[in-house]
């Protein structure tokens, strides 16, 4: 099979029935099952237009789901949906107040839903080979990050696990359990979205979150154990990567700053075959840091903004790529976007048109390239 240069990452923005459906389904005037039905369809029809721009590797445009991360987490026993003070502080935005909570031994369930969204969504194309379908989930960094995010919630953590060891153990367990049924079902590309690394890069955004005197080193480490114990001795055929970016809300950012903080750490050692990376502007600073990249791992280059429609420069995204080969070899860089069109059921601030424009710019420069 002929090696693709060219990938996206998950999310679409969401077609307006589907957004109607859900604001009615949240008011009682529809059931679980016509919302179901609603997805199911505006999945189908999204997967036919990935075809048809080219695309090999589809997903469900994370239809199904109100967020990148918490959907995930919600999915697990021992987990509940909170309300808290506040939501996620933007750049000059707060997101809406949701958070992830843990109320008792955390658990896989074969009712997740990441796995009946799988399911589906792996229906569509499991008679054509040449096809694959992928399935994102938020890495395991990310879901310790949830729990501990406010007072509130570490309270409630300590509760039911006096000791990281004890809830470490717990989240590997259940995020395996979850990586195993997926792969059963039929998954062989599996993609770990991970904020954690971006914001970790950011000292000011870390010092808010966690006060003066954090320890930086210290919480790298954790951040690497836990995604390493949940990658360990997986299936040889599996394609495990992870996405890194510094937030992607209603198209503004969370945090910024380069990735030399982390990279020894999350592109050295992470146990992954490709990092999915965000370089789409300024604020995520230069690719130095890639030469810390692990030998024969792949970097996708996140150079095209989901956040903005205006198209970028052909020429200047063909510049972008031969510099970043200096530091990994073409043959192991790709091009996509830098994040999904929709972190969020909200979107970023551009049309269905402007993206799909967008990836085809991504397919077009990619193929030109290599």
């Amino acid at each position: 099979m002929t090696k693709l240069h060219y990938d996206i990452v998950g999310s679409f923005l969401r077609p307006e029935k589907l957004k109607k459906a859900r604001v009615a389904f949240t008011k009682g005037e529809v059931d679980q099952a016509q919302l179901t039905a609603v997805e199911d369809q505006a999945i189908k029809e999204l997967v036919e237009k990935e075809l048809a721009v080219g695309l090999k590797v589809v997903t469900d445009g994370e239809f199904r789901r109100s967020y990148w991360h918490l959907d995930t987490f919600w999915g697990f026993a021992g987990i509940k949906h909170t309300i808290p003070e506040h939501g996620y502080f933007f750049h000059g935005e707060e997101t809406r107040a949701d958070s992830a909570q843990v109320r008792g031994k955390i658990r896989f369930t074969s009712d997740h839903p990441d796995l009946v969204a799988f399911k589906f969504l792996n229906d569509l194309v499991k008679d054509r080979p040449e096809i694959t379908a992928r399935q994102s989930i938020p890495a395991p960094a990310q879901f310790y990050a949830e729990l501990v995010r406010g007072e509130e919630n570490v309270a409630k953590l300590r509760e039911v696990y006096p000791t990281e060891e004890e809830l470490f153990l717990d989240i590997i367990q259940a995020y395996r359990e979850l990586i195993f049924a997926l792969y059963e079902a039929g998954c062989r590309d599996l993609k770990l979205d991970d904020c954690t690394w971006g914001m970790l890069s950011d000292q000011d955004f870390w010092t808010a979150m966690a006060g003066e005197g954090f320890d930086h080193e210290a919480l790298k480490q954790t951040y690497l154990n836990l995604n390493n114990g949940v990658l360990e001795d997986l299936p040889s055929d599996l394609r495990v990567s992870t996405h890194v970016c510094r937030g992607n809300y209603h198209s503004t950012w969370a945090a910024q700053g380069g990735y030399g903080p982390v990279a020894d750490a999350l592109l050295a050692k992470e146990a992954v075959q490709a990092f999915y990376l965000e370089f789409d502007d300024d604020r995520s600073g230069d690719f130095g840091p890639l030469k810390e990249t692990a030998p024969g791992k792949e970097v996708v280059l996140g150079l095209v903004t989901s956040k903005r429609p205006q198209l970028e420069d052909e020429n200047v995204l063909k510049q972008r790529i031969k510099e970043a080969s200096t530091y990994v070899p073409l043959e192991k860089l790709a091009l996509s976007t830098q994040c999904g069109f929709a972190s969020t059921e909200e979107g970023n601030i551009l049309t269905e048109a402007e993206q799909w424009e967008k990836i085809k710019l991504v397919v077009k420069v990619a193929n030109e390239v290599w």
